[in-house]
């Protein structure tokens, strides 16, 4: 079998054309077109990473200002806790101060209640008693009554303590002796002897007058310079004021 060349050369060069072809108006524009995409995609992906770089910082930026934010709440939120127990506590304290004053007050208030109360049972009871036992002497007051008082106030004068009995024989002495027995009813002459018996024994030479006073209830004064000495029911109820209750 013969080969023919010529076919074969022609077939090499269509071959060599085509693939000059190929390369020049085929391959190359869609190499450069592929080498185009290539370096877009990569300016693409470079973008994309410098993207997901500046997000990532501004994650980190977003996660450390709201951590930042987070402190700051975290800590204005103690500050306000603190100052409101501290306010609680001292409200606590000002309401529990007033409570204890007001407690003491009230106390005060009803202890002072108390004693005025007391004080006007008190006051109110003497002055009954006494008006009770005014009325009862009175109405009982006779002779044997008026004998009584003067036994009483001969009693008194023999008990005189030794300043009493030295001032009533001082003013004997300057009085020289003059004395003067008042009373609300007439003196008997019993009385009136047993009277300047116990007088006399205190200074012999006497000069003994005697007086009726309305104004003295049931009772017996002895009076001279300077020095006063008697006894009846209106200062003997007078002295039981300090004694009832």
């Amino acid at each position: 079998m013969e080969v023919d060349w010529f076919t074969v050369i022609a077939q090499i060069l269509n071959f060599l054309v085509l693939v000059w072809l190929l390369k020049r108006f085929l391959y190359k524009p869609v190499l450069n077109a592929i080498d185009e995409r290539e370096k877009k995609i990569a300016s693409e992906l470079e973008d994309a990473a410098l993207h997901k770089a500046e997000a990532r910082k501004e994650k980190e930026k977003f996660l450390q200002k709201n951590k930042t934010f987070d402190d700051e709440l975290d800590t204005k939120m103690e500050e306000v806790r603190q100052k409101i127990e501290s306010k609680k506590q001292r409200l606590f304290e000002e309401a529990r101060l007033e409570s204890e004053a007001l407690q003491a007050q009230l106390k005060a208030s009803l202890e002072k209640q108390e004693d005025d109360i007391k004080e006007k049972i008190k006051s109110k009871t003497k002055e009954e008693v006494l008006a009770i036992a005014g009325k009862i002497l009175s109405d009982i007051a006779d002779v044997d009554l008026e004998e009584q008082i003067i036994r009483v106030f001969i009693d008194k004068i023999k008990n005189l303590d030794e300043a009493e009995k030295s001032k009533l024989l001082e003013a004997l002495h300057t009085t020289h002796g003059k004395v003067k027995i008042i009373s609300a009813f007439e003196l008997s002459d019993a009385s009136k002897k047993q009277l300047q018996t116990v007088l006399r024994e205190l200074k012999a030479d006497l000069d003994i007058s005697y007086e009726l006073n309305s104004e003295i209830v049931s009772g017996v004064v002895l009076e001279t310079q300077n020095f006063q000495l008697s006894w009846s029911i209106d200062s003997f109820l007078s002295s039981m004021k300090t004694d009832i209750i």
